[in-house]
């Protein structure tokens, strides 16, 4: 922040045929945003000045907690490390040390730098372009990073500050530490504000009305024992304690295996492999938010083509999207297609598993069959990417018990990434497997996959490791997947999912990062 001098130095910009505005422009203004603005006052008389007591208009960045409202501009920084990290949140004390270069270290995007000098003291010890910063962090380990909220990618881990979370919608942003906002004051200023709003372009870099929320969950079957505690506790049982944070999303999805069936009998006998729902429990999936369903289970024709007749007919009746099955093969390979905040979307769901009777025919209802349908799936898939924002992909592969992908598991879920696949999840683990981000200057751009997401509603107790889960929260902006947090569950009493203790998601989601794959072309997994 320059201190006032004692004799304002004024620089006409152009001839003043008339008295002209004096503008006290903040040096860490972007070169473009000045030269933007010059343009704009092409035809009014304008002269800079370096003194701001002596502008009649002046243009200076201030923590967004302090203009109450009345910023012009606004700038979002989030803090970033690498996608494999277990830390969560960092204090904005921290941040300030790590700036000065004490701890840390903390590496700041070049454009973040002027902008929150107004929030920290001094010049940062670490600098780098942004789009070096993710190669920067690989290589320092336990490195931060901050950087333009709309530069993130799915490479990315971002942490909250102060737990405040820069990717929740539902943040106030004035609460937020490293916001800023252009203060446009002065008694000139009413004139120049339509002027720097039109010249200068986007208002803001965290615009809500273009911001998706998606959220994608595991293995759900609301039978057997989730189904003997619904009967016992209530049909709500499950949802009561995740359920406000899934509802809250934009998109809430559900990967539903058992078919409803009205009157569907309890039946808890060990190993009973033939699930269904009654009718009632539907209530649990709309109290999480349940806004679309993927039925590419190999359950979905356990009562037979009958019964997933009338399964698909309940979801129609109930209003609620399905995709992945269907009354015949066409219609249950069909993408969903959606939209939201200006994103567009198309969903894909496909069963690469047996048994057989669970395949969708030409004439009779099941799961779209991945293999007799590879071509078309993946045609598809090519051809979507070209339409939509975000395609998204969903297998129901070989079920597994550990946190490692199988071989043919990481070349069907890359093949579908390499086709334009922007998001690929697997809904077939019963406990949490590898995630495998790609940078947005990597081929084909940002884009993640999610080898297996664990249980959501599921009555597996039977190890930790199958009552963990991962529901993967998305966030789409202006058309293209930003970032993607992995929220960590914790089955209890075989029905209801609570949230992972801070010790047992770090365990979770070491668990997971050390499962990755290499990404240099072996599809073997990265077993110890």
């Amino acid at each position: 922040r320059p201190s006032p001098s004692p004799t304002p130095t004024q620089r006409p910009l152009k001839p003043a045929a008339a008295r002209a505005l004096t503008v006290y422009c903040d040096a860490t203004l972007p070169r473009a945003w000045r030269e933007a603005l010059q343009n704009a006052l092409a035809e009014t008389p304008v002269a800079c000045v370096d003194d701001p007591a002596a502008a009649s208009v002046r243009l200076m960045w201030r923590p967004l907690s302090q203009l109450h409202g009345d910023a012009v501009i606004t700038r979002f920084y989030a803090v970033a490390a690498p996608f494999a990290t277990v830390q969560d949140d960092v204090s904005l004390p921290a941040l300030q040390a790590f700036w000065m270069g004490e701890g840390g270290p903390l590496i700041v995007a070049e454009e973040a730098v002027g902008p929150l000098q107004t929030i920290f003291d001094g010049s940062p010890a670490h600098t780098a372009p942004a789009a070096d910063l993710l190669a920067r962090l690989q290589e320092d380990e336990g490195a931060l990073g901050i950087l333009p909220f709309d530069l993130l990618d799915p490479a990315f881990k971002t942490l909250t500050v102060d737990g405040r979370n820069i990717l929740d919608k539902g943040l106030q942003a004035e609460t937020y530490p490293l916001a800023v906002g252009l203060s446009v004051s002065g008694p000139d200023a009413k004139e120049l504000i339509p002027i720097i709003r039109r010249a200068i372009q986007p208002a803001t870099n965290r615009d809500t009305d273009r911001m998706t929320t998606l959220i994608m969950t595991g293995v759900t079957a609301m039978a057997r024992g989730v189904a003997a505690k619904m009967e016992q506790k209530g049909v709500l049982y499950p949802a009561l304690v995740i359920s406000d944070t899934l509802a809250a999303a934009d998109i809430t999805h559900v990967s539903n295996e058992a078919p409803f069936i009205k009157g569907c009998q309890v039946n808890n006998t060990y190993m009973n492999l033939t699930l269904c729902s009654d009718y009632p429990y539907i209530q649990a999936l709309k109290a999480i938010g349940v806004d679309i369903v993927g039925l590419s289970g190999n359950h979905v024709n356990d009562f037979g083509r009958e019964g997933a007749r009338e399964s698909l007919q309940f979801y129609k009746d109930q209003g609620m999207p399905i995709y992945g099955s269907g009354l015949n093969e066409e219609e249950a390979c069909r993408p969903l297609l959606w939209e939201d905040h200006g994103n567009t979307y198309a969903f894909i769901a496909t069963l690469a598993w047996w048994p057989e009777d669970a395949w969708a025919t030409a004439t009779e209802p099941g799961a779209c069959y991945y293999y007799r349908n590879y071509d078309r799936i993946f045609d598809m898939v090519r051809q979507l990417s070209q339409q939509v924002d975000i395609v998204s992909v969903e297998l129901q592969f070989e079920e597994t018990y550990a946190p490692w992908p199988t071989e043919d598991q990481v070349k069907e879920f890359r093949a579908l990434h390499d086709a334009g696949a922007d998001i690929v999840t697997g809904v077939q683990s019963h406990v949490p497997q590898a995630v495998e981000p790609y940078s947005a200057r990597e081929p084909g751009g940002p884009a993640i996959i999610l080898y297996g997401l664990g249980n959501l509603f599921f009555d597996q107790m039977q190890s930790w490791e199958t009552r963990t889960g991962l529901i993967a929260r998305h966030t789409i902006y202006e058309g293209r997947l930003l970032n993607t947090e992995l929220l960590t569950t914790v089955l209890e009493d075989f029905a209801q999912p609570r949230w992972a203790a801070p010790q047992e998601r770090a365990e979770i989601l070491r668990a997971i990062f050390d499962a990755a794959p290499p990404k240099n072309g072996d599809a073997s997994p990265a077993k110890p």
